[in-house]
């Protein structure tokens, strides 16, 4: 029997799918007549209220005469903002990420002391089990990061002696090894699929404790481990952008309501990673990067801003690249005026281009960046303010940073562990009961037709 039998769609498959298809119409009037929020928000794109957090807030909207308007973007980590904590950071060796990390999980800024002793802590969790890569990193390699990382979380569980233990000083270990183990799980195996499936050369470099996330995962990755520091600056810039997002993003409300059923940290964060995954969560970053590959292969003079109109006009009535009529990075569910991620990456990457020779390149992001909003406000009715999003940037930032394709929605889990781990923590001191969200049956009951009278 071939191996590949099981992947088929046979003919019973195709009927039975159809039969399923058929079973799962729900009349769209229904949902209006009922008040259900599908996808769990309102008309104007407002999520629906299930649960309270301290962990971080994204602001969109002001108060003027009593009445809710759109406003510039702000996000703040334990009611700070991430501007400042972006601004406070040096041009030297000051890296961010394990400082917002800290802020996450204890709700507090570390002293220098504190810091420190955090990133030990951290760097001593920075290594793997004996013989862990090469037994179920290296074998049977995933074609999907996101996948390869699941399963080796989902694996860690056998080699945790208290891994079904939910106690908060048992869960705050497992978050911190997870944290730290979250650049090596990605980066092995994305060279082990590299390796096995491409025929790549195998590079598997030990971690060095003196490095931050950042420098790791550079370090990791390239045959050489050398990295510029601005490189592993915008990296760092990166991650702390991406490590947390409120508690209403699809992947962290995974994490508070797996927790909510008192299931094991690995459990929860490989739920968490299935939908990161997704291209509507995760993948966005890399929905834009070809985009803009399409675009450049259509567009023949870059500073033609009529030229450029005309394409994004073609991409919102499905004529170019995929047909979906979207531009992707252009818009949030809930920012409108302005998403402030993508602002305090903007000047990063803008750094990053000159010092790669690719300003041209820049300067066409920066153009559709002005004339995308206007577009879609001309084409599209829309309910709020359209603006670049952080995906819009962060894709452009990687490719720089020869990043590869298949490890743009990892280091968004490298980042979003953090968050994740802050919320699960949240779940588990303070709320104590199993999340149940309603479904209203719209089915009628009907009368069981016995076999011989069908």
């Amino acid at each position: 029997m071939s191996t590949n039998y099981f992947c088929e769609i046979t003919p019973e498959i195709a009927h039975f799918a159809e039969l399923s298809r058929q079973a799962a119409t729900i009349n769209p009037e229904l949902f209006t007549e009922y008040d259900v929020k599908r996808g769990l928000r309102d008309i104007n794109g407002k999520g629906v209220l299930v649960g309270l957090t301290e962990i971080s807030d994204v602001c969109s909207t002001k108060m003027v005469d009593g009445k809710s308007v759109p406003a510039p973007g702000e996000l703040y980590y334990r009611g700070y903002n991430v501007k400042d904590i972006i601004r406070g950071l040096s041009d030297n060796n000051h890296f961010g990420f394990e400082e917002s990390t800290y802020l996450l999980l204890f709700g507090k800024l570390p002293t220098s002391e504190e810091l420190t002793s955090f990133c030990q802590v951290l760097a001593n969790y920075r290594t793997l089990p004996t013989s862990f890569v090469r037994d179920i990193i290296m074998k049977a390699p995933s074609q999907d990061m996101m996948n390869t990382l699941a399963r080796s979380v989902l694996t860690l569980y056998s080699y945790d002696d208290m891994a079904d233990d939910i106690s908060i000083p048992n869960v705050l270990r497992q978050c911190l090894e997870l944290i730290s183990l979250f650049p090596l799980l990605s980066v092995y195996g994305y060279q082990a699929y590299k390796h096995y499936h491409d025929g790549a050369s195998l590079f598997i470099h030990t971690p060095d404790s003196k490095l931050s996330t950042a420098e790791t995962i550079l370090h990791l990755l390239r045959p050489d481990s050398k990295y510029t520091p601005l490189e592993a600056k915008l990296l760092d810039i990166a991650l702390i952008l991406h490590m947390e997002h409120g508690g209403g993003n699809n992947s962290t409300f995974t994490t508070h309501l797996v927790s909510s059923s008192g299931t094991d940290t690995y459990s929860a964060i490989a739920a968490s990673l299935g939908s990161l995954k997704g291209p509507r969560h995760g993948g966005a970053n890399i929905k834009v990067v070809k985009m803009f590959d399409d675009m450049k292969q259509h567009i023949h003079d870059w500073k033609d801003e009529e030229e450029i109109g005309a394409y994004l006009t073609a991409l919102l009535n499905k004529e170019a690249f995929d047909h979906a009529g979207l531009i992707y990075g252009m818009g949030h569910a809930v920012y409108s005026l302005s998403d402030p991620r993508a602002e305090l990456f903007r000047t990063f990457v803008e750094r990053l281009s000159k010092e790669k020779g690719r300003e041209d390149e820049f300067a066409l992001y920066s153009t559709v960046e002005r004339l995308a909003p206007q577009i879609i406000a001309r084409e599209r009715k829309i309910y709020k303010g359209v603006s670049p999003n952080v995906d819009f940037f962060s894709g452009f930032a990687y490719s720089m940073l020869d990043l590869p394709l298949e490890l743009y929605t990892p280091i968004f889990a490298i980042a979003r562990i953090s968050g994740w781990s802050a919320h699960r923590l949240e779940e588990l001191n303070y709320n104590g009961k199993i999340m149940r969200p309603a479904y209203k049956n719209v089915q009628e009951h009907l009368e069981y037709i016995p076999m011989d009278q069908r």
